[in-house]
This record gives C-alpha cells, sequence and structure tokens, in this order.
C-alpha cells in the first residue's frame, strides 16, 4: 500500500519546504515508532552514508552515525580538510565521485548555494546537515519534540525568540506546513530572510500561521518558546557587539513569566548566561535535552524514507 514516504525515495532533502504536509507527518509518525521501539527495520543494510563537514559538529555527527548504524548502513565522515571544496577539486567532482561510492550524502556546510550546487551534481540523495539558509534535520527533531510534550501541534502557540537564523527560517517552513501558530521575535535588523518568509507564504495556501515581530510582548500564550545562540558559528567577530544588541531578548525566569505554561526548546550548543539563563535551560519546563536526543529518530526516519524501496517498507 502507498504511503505518504514512498514520494522520498532518491530525492534531495535540502529545506523543510521540500517536503509536502503529508511528507513531515509521515515523518513525524516514522519518527515515533523509531522511538517507540515498533518500528526496526535496517533499510541501510549494505548502504554507505558520506558525511561531510565544512563545519564543526557535535550532535549532527553523533546523531547521524548512531542512526546510520541502527539502520544497517555505515558512515564515512569527511571532515573539511579531506575534500576541500574549491581547492582540490569542485563541489560538482566531489560529487560525482561519491555518486560512484556511496548511497546518500549528508552535508553540513557554510553556504546553502554551495548545497545546492553538491545536490544538482549528485544522482543520490543529499541531505541537508546545516547551512547558513536552514537547519531542516534539527526542525524535524524540534517538531517531534513539540508533538511529544504538547500533545500535538493544532493550535499551539510557538515563540521563537533571538536571531532570524537558519533555524528560524526552518521552523518558518515547519509552521506554514503544518499550520500551528508560529511567532518569531527578533531584535530590530534582525528578521528572517525574505525570501525565506516569501516561499513560505506560497506553502501557506492562505492567510500564514506565522508572524514576524520585535515585540517581546508577543510571548504571551505561548505553548512553547525556543531560543538559539545569537552568535552561530562563523559569526564569532561579531559577538561582542550581537551582546548588547540581543541583550534585552535573553529568556529568562522574568521572561517566562508571561508564559508561565510553555515548555522550552533550544537547539544547542547554549551560550549559558546569554541567550538562556541556567535556571530555565536547567528548569523542569525544559525539554532542551530530549529535544537534542530526537535528532536521532527524526533522523532515521529521513533516511529510511529517502533510501527508497529495495524490498524494504517503510510504513511498518
Amino acid at each position: 500500500m502507498a504511503t505518504p514516504l514512498d514520494g522520498l525515495a532518491r530525492r534531495d532533502f535540502l529545506d523543510i519546504a521540500d517536503l509536502t504536509a503529508n511528507e513531515l507527518r509521515a515523518l513525524l509518525d516514522l519518527a515515533a515508532r523509531i522511538k517507540s521501539g515498533r518500528w526496526r527495520e535496517q533499510p541501510l543494510a549494505g548502504r554507505f552514508v558520506a558525511m561531510l563537514f565544512q563545519k564543526p559538529s557535535h550532535r549532527t555527527r553523533v546523531s547521524f552515525e548512531v542512526g546510520i548504524g541502527r539502520l544497517g548502513g555505515r558512515a564515512i565522515s569527511l571532515g573539511e580538510n579531506d575534500v576541500q571544496f574549491g581547492i582540490r577539486e569542485t563541489l560538482a567532482d566531489a560529487a560525482r565521485v561519491l555518486d560512484g561510492y556511496v548511497d546518500v550524502i549528508v552535508a553540513r556546510m557554510h553556504r546553502h548555494a554551495d548545497l545546492e550546487q553538491l545536490a544538482s551534481a549528485a544522482t543520490i540523495p543529499v541531505v541537508n546537515a546545516l547551512t547558513d539558509r536552514s537547519h531542516p534535520c534539527q526542525v524535524l527533531a524540534d517538531t517531534l519534540t513539540l508533538t511529544e510534550a504538547l500533545g500535538g501541534l493544532d493550535g499551539r502557540k510557538v515563540v521563537y525568540i533571538g536571531d532570524g537564523n537558519n533555524v528560524s527560517h526552518s521552523l518558518i517552513e515547519a509552521s506554514a506546513l503544518l499550520g500551528f501558530p508560529l511567532t518569531v521575535i527578533t531584535p530590530p535588523g534582525r528578521a528572517p530572510r525574505r525570501e525565506v518568509l516569501e516561499r513560505a507564504g506560497s506553502l501557506a495556501r492562505g492567510r500564514p500561521p506565522y508572524i514576524v515581530t520585535e515585540d517581546l510582548h508577543a510571548i504571551r500564550g505561548a505553548a512553547a518558546v525556543y531560543t538559539d545562540v545569537w552568535a552561530s558559528m562563523g559569526q564569532e567577530a561579531e559577538r561582542e557587539a550581537r551582546r548588547l544588541e540581543f541583550a534585552d531578548y535573553q529568556v529568562n525566569g522574568r521572561l517566562l513569566e508571561s508564559a508561565p505554561d510553555a515548555v522550552f526548546l533550544h537547539c544547542l550548543p547554549a551560550h549559558r548566561g546569554e541567550e538562556v539563563t541556567d535556571e530555565v535551560i536547567d528548569g523542569p519546563r525544559s525539554v532542551v535535552f530530549e529535544q537534542a536526543r530526537n535528532r536521532l529518530f527524526a533522523q532515521m526516519a529521513l533516511l529510511a524514507a529517502l533510501i527508497g524501496p529495495r524490498g524494504d517498507r517503510v510504513d511498518g
């Protein structure tokens, strides 16, 4: 019997917006079944996954490598010095070479345009493990965590506070597909990219369920509050300036008094004392470490769907 996941076979996964709403829901359902132990297939048996890291990695690398192993496959991790895109060889040449060796490419890259070039040259599925524009694997885990913590997403207001960065972009796309209300609160001049908002608006097919504002009072009524670092990897030179610019947007106990029932999320690593205080991230409403754990199950579901049929089923 056909399932929404059948259409993902052999496709790239570069953005949340690459999915349909039904595909996203089906991925979350499969991730939940993997986590519960109700789905234990090994569709990657005999398969190899190349993992390319232009940026250092902790959660991404470990969660993917463990997930690939649990699915029966083997991961080959390559750092920036191993491949050296644009120095030793072009992105397109590297993609064509990997085509002859492995079954999937997982890439954590600086520039989204480079990821798109890699995917264009490759014939095997390419997975975005992070770029400057989006972080879709993280947001798969986030939506799984929110579904668990809130008992569902319908009508549950999610508030993201901080920089209009790659995480906020992928959350906006998830909101557009699934229809849950999302409020993005950023300092002046730090709103998400216009092209991301325009693309998400077209996905929403009507009035978009998200709003972007600079007003911290918009946290009221939140069922979940999410933040991220103020200076992402590669922005270290701006860190001191950003600390001043973002100071009023810290998620602390006083701010959360305006959302007394909200759970707290953070994609990690956290700069404690900057974007979030210890009392919040270590507090009883924090689901941060379950959120990190859910990277494993969300990515296992994604890889199982992308690898496609080969006598294996992803519908349980």
